[in-house]
């Protein structure tokens, strides 16, 4: 292997040690060697090799200008450095700089010259070659500008420890330190102004880009970090192209035909202005002005692009520039440049050349002009004045690239000087042993490089350590024409500050941007237009993400700006308004005390307490009478103030419902109904066994004694107590909000167990069934005494209201649940009331004749007289019927009639005392009955 590796280093030192590169540089001796690679041309010719003949090497065309002041950056910096007396005294510093033509193989032709001088004497190749002429070997390299040109380079240089610094690689990739190991680099990484690029992109509320990238090492990794981050913020990227100034017309044409027919109308290029050229010419050729270009800042002022005839298409432009540098006395030495003091360096004369376009008595130009190849050109003196021209040479306003070549060349210098100053058993080698300046090597420089760190001319922290990118931050440009010369004009109108917080790092001012050249309107590139306040993008189908439809929000729900990716889902306490822009709080509804529905429920129900008690105090003023005593005055007095707590009760459902009141109203209700309908109950069966007794007897009056009675009132209505008491133990009542209806709350009862209330409800009805019952079976007694057709009516409509109640109160909601309720307990209430009470009132009042005791008796007699007259008729029927079957006779006897007649009208009231008439066939028979005082006493 190292057989080959001779062999190789052989042929390339046969090549190189007669000239020591590529025939052109800027070459000085001295007693430690730079080497520099700069791009002094934008490329090479193309040309065809064919092979027939032995290859010729391509040459290089169209001058850099600002290549030319970035090499004179680092000479500048190698002779202030010379001329100190601090850094490095008595040492002299030389160079050798080449032209890389901006490509990669001739980088290469020219760093394989640092490369096999340096192996020459370690590999004892002085047999093979003559080598009396002594060169020092090259101990870094500053260089090269562009990434994909520095990757082969370090490729190259890291084999043998050649420690690299360049001024204008930015490619991520050459951060990868295991593979690179001896590139370092005074210019930050892509890493950062990807990331700074995409939030100008989300700043300006962009969403639909084009993506260009040249292709190569700069290129590539850029625009694939560019388009992860574009992922994260959900910016689409329409079309993501590659380009490289080698493309064919046609290719050139085709990229041209994309981007004239895309929507998106911002352009982001990862490239330098070689790459980029062919494109924008086609761009101008065709007039394409409507596209705003954002710039990395291998382009973002390249004299290549920034022309004025360019400016109708690239002007307006946004780009990344790095911070520039001050350089104290280089405009001095810029201006001194001449061809006949600066032998060394064989650029100027090209330079100058391509300045004045002229030729130097002697180029080689000239005889090629001569021969037609070129176009003829006056010869030049020499002697003209460079500051007469215009010329990026001298574009000294806002030096970055040659800045960082300047730092270059003091970085090298920095750890030289550490290695001359180094103190033996502190250095950096075996045994901490220091280097010997005057025989230093390559390696032990990088490694000393590896270890810097200091502070720059700007107050900049230096620093190459593994893993270790410098940090910097960006200025933001915009490209504009000059109103004096029309010339382009780098506006500064933000920067990037990389050490910022996030959200803090970008600094735009808008007012200072001109877009397009003349506009200060934001461009548009979206996919879709805005969605206005009120409405969320919507996605279509087989379209990115970027591209959307605007869909109304739905109800309840807001957006209140434009674009807005989802509506927001209003508070539960408020609903979005018509236009869905903003939120408003829902009006809050329960059954009030003030409106009108409820204010009417109030009065019904104060209107029936007022009824109540005014019957209540009928009675009690009349308690003697014989209607009042008739009714059992003690139930009924039990039965009115039931009917008082019934009405009484319907008033908590109206108001906003609290815990308390919910966890009231449905017992107090149910108390009340089931006291009302026990006192019925209970009076009414009374009645009912009393006149069904054939004669009343002592167990009868204490069967039926006042205490049993309100015993089993008592004990009716307790059952209905214990079913609320375990209500309200194991799930009670409570206040609750209902959100589920738009634009409202309902303030309701949440009543913590149907099944609780369907007891309470469903012992109430069973309750009014046995009353029914009762009722029905007693409706044919004295009218005036128990009124049981009334209480039959009663009875129906508190059913019909019930039974109408249940589909109600579950089909309605909110406050009408509450109104449904309170309605059936006022109906039922005042059925109650006026079936049983009004009638009696009416003969209290308007009546009282029929108020006597005589009309009670009379009533009482009748009825007797008719279940004994009933009774009668139908034993005398059985008794014919028995004796006509016995006798055997078929003859016909004369039929006999019974004719009851029973009248109040016909009570005799001589004697004081009812006679009812009888009728027998043609007879008149007129009873008399009469009663015991006992008797009646247990009546009434």
């Amino acid at each position: 292997m190292r057989l080959f590796l001779c062999y190789l280093i052989v042929l390339g030192s046969n090549y190189v040690i007669s000239t020591y590169g590529p025939h052109q540089r800027a070459q000085m001796t001295g007693d430690i060697l730079l080497g520099g690679l700069f791009p002094m041309h934008f490329g090479v010719a193309s040309k065809d090799q064919d092979l027939a003949a032995r290859p010729e090497s391509t040459q290089c065309v169209r001058f850099n200008f600002r290549g030319f002041r970035w090499l004179q950056a680092m000479i500048f910096a190698i002779e202030e450095i010379n001329n100190s007396s601090i850094l490095l005294p008595n040492i002299t510093l030389g160079y050798r700089i080449f032209d890389t033509c901006n490509t990669v193989s001739k980088a290469l032709e020219a760093t394989l010259s640092f490369v096999a001088q340096n192996k020459i004497d370690s590999l004892n190749l002085d047999e093979f070659c003559n080598c009396t002429d002594h060169i020092p070997s090259t101990i870094a390299v500053v260089g090269a500008a562009g990434s994909a040109v520095s990757t082969a380079v370090a490729n190259l240089l890291g084999l043998f420890y050649i420690p690299q610094i360049s001024y204008a690689s930015s490619s991520r990739l050459l951060s990868n330190k295991n593979q690179y190991k001896s590139f370092m680099r005074t210019i930050p990484t892509d890493e950062y102004q990807v990331t700074a690029m995409a939030d100008i992109i989300e700043y300006f509320q962009w969403n639909w880009v084009i993506a260009v990238a040249s292709d190569d090492e700069y290129g590539r990794p850029g625009i694939e970090k560019f388009e992860k981050e574009m992922e994260e913020r959900d910016i689409c990227i329409h079309l993501n192209e590659l380009i490289s100034q080698y493309f064919e017309d046609y290719e050139i044409r085709a990229l041209a035909d994309r981007i004239e027919n895309s929507t998106a109308k911002v352009i982001v290029v990862f490239a330098g202005g070689p790459d980029i050229e062919p494109l924008i010419k086609e761009m101008v050729r065709r007039n394409i002005t409507d596209r705003t270009w954002l710039a990395s800042e291998a382009w973002a002022s390249s004299s290549l692009i920034a022309k004025p005839e360019f400016l109708d298409v690239v002007g307006g432009t946004i780009g990344f520039a790095l911070r520039a540098g001050l350089i104290p006395g280089f405009r001095e030495f810029l201006q001194q440049v001449q061809p006949k003091k600066d032998s060394h360096n064989e650029f100027v004369r090209e330079f100058w050349e391509e300045t004045f376009n002229c030729y130097l008595e002697g180029s080689p130009r000239l005889q090629e002009s001569e021969n037609g190849s070129t176009s003829f050109r006056p010869l030049c003196t020499g002697e003209e004045d460079i500051t007469s021209v215009e010329t990026p040479y001298l574009d000294y306003t806002h030096l970055r690239i040659s800045y960082n070549a300047y730092v270059a060349v003091y970085s090298i210098a920095q750890a030289l000087q550490d290695i001359f100053t180094c103190t033996p058993g502190r250095g950096l080698f075996a045994n901490n042993s220091c280097a010997d300046i005057r025989k230093i090597e390559a390696w032990q420089v990088l490694k000393q490089l590896r270890h810097l760190n200091y502070t720059n001319s700007m107050g900049e922290k230096m620093h190459f350590a593994e893993n270790a990118d410098l940090v910097a931050n960006y200025t933001i440009i915009n490209w504009q024409r000059s109103t004096e010369d029309g010339s382009v004009m780098f506006k500064e109108v933000g920067y990037y500050n990389i050490h910022a917080k996030r959200g803090g790092k970008l600094s735009i001012d808008k007012t200072k941007i001109l877009w397009n050249g003349y506009s200060s309107e934001v461009p548009f590139s979206n996919c879709s237009e805005d969605c206005e306040p009120g409405t969320r993008k919507g996605i279509i189908d087989s379209m990115p993400t970027c591209c959307f439809e605007c869909t109304e929000c739905s109800d309840g729900e807001y957006s209140n700006h434009r674009d807005a990716s989802v509506c927001t889902k209003c508070p539960n306490n408020s609903w979005s308004n018509g236009n869905h822009t903003f939120c408003f709080l829902k009006q809050i509804e329960f059954l009030s005390w003030t409106e009108p529905f409820g204010i009417a429920l109030a009065i019904c129900a104060v209107v029936g307490v007022v009824l109540t008690a005014f019957v209540m105090g009928v009675f009690i003023r009349f308690r003697n009478t014989p209607i009042v005593k008739a009714t059992n005055r003690e139930l009924s007095y039990v039965l009115l103030f039931s009917l008082i707590c019934c009405f009484s009760s319907s008033l908590i459902f109206i108001g906003e419902p609290l815990d308390w009141t919910c966890r009231l109203r449905q017992p107090a209700f149910g108390i009340s109904f089931v006291l009302c309908i026990s006192c019925i109950l209970v009076k009414t069966n009374r009645v009912l066994l009393v006149f069904e007794a054939k004669i009343p007897t002592s167990l009868h009056r204490k069967w039926w004694g006042l205490n049993l009675q309100f015993l089993l009132v008592f004990l009716c209505t307790f059952v209905q107590v214990m079913i609320c008491v375990v209500w309200l133990y194991n799930a009670p009542p409570s206040s609750y909000r209902n959100y589920d209806i738009d634009e409202i709350i309902f303030i309701t009862c949440n009543e913590g167990s149907v099944m609780a209330l369907g007891f309470l409800i469903g012992y109430t009805c069973l309750l009014a069934a046995i009353c029914f019952f009762f009722a029905f079976k007693s409706r044919k007694l004295p009218e005036n005494f128990t009124e049981a057709k009334f209480i039959t009516f009663s009875m129906l409509i508190f059913f019909i209201v019930w039974i109408s109640f249940i589909p109600a109160y579950f089909s309605t909601y909110g406050k009408f649940v509450s109104a449904v309720e309170v309605i059936a307990i006022l109906a039922s209430s005042f059925g109650q009331l006026a079936c049983i009470f009004f009638n009696k009132v009416y003969i209290i009042l308007f009546k009282p004749s029929r108020n006597t005791i005589e009309e009670v008796r009379c009533s009482t007699a009748a009825h007797a007289f008719k279940v004994a007259a009933k009774a009668t008729l139908k034993h005398s029927t059985l008794s014919r019927k028995k004796s006509g079957s016995i006798g055997g006779s078929s003859a016909s006897t004369p039929s006999s009639s019974i004719s009851l007649k029973t009248n109040g009208n016909d009570c005799d009231t001589t004697s004081g005392r009812h006679r009812p008439r009888v009728s027998f066939g043609s007879g008149t028979v007129t009873l008399s009955l009469s009663f015991e005082e006992s008797r009646r006493s247990s009546l009434m």
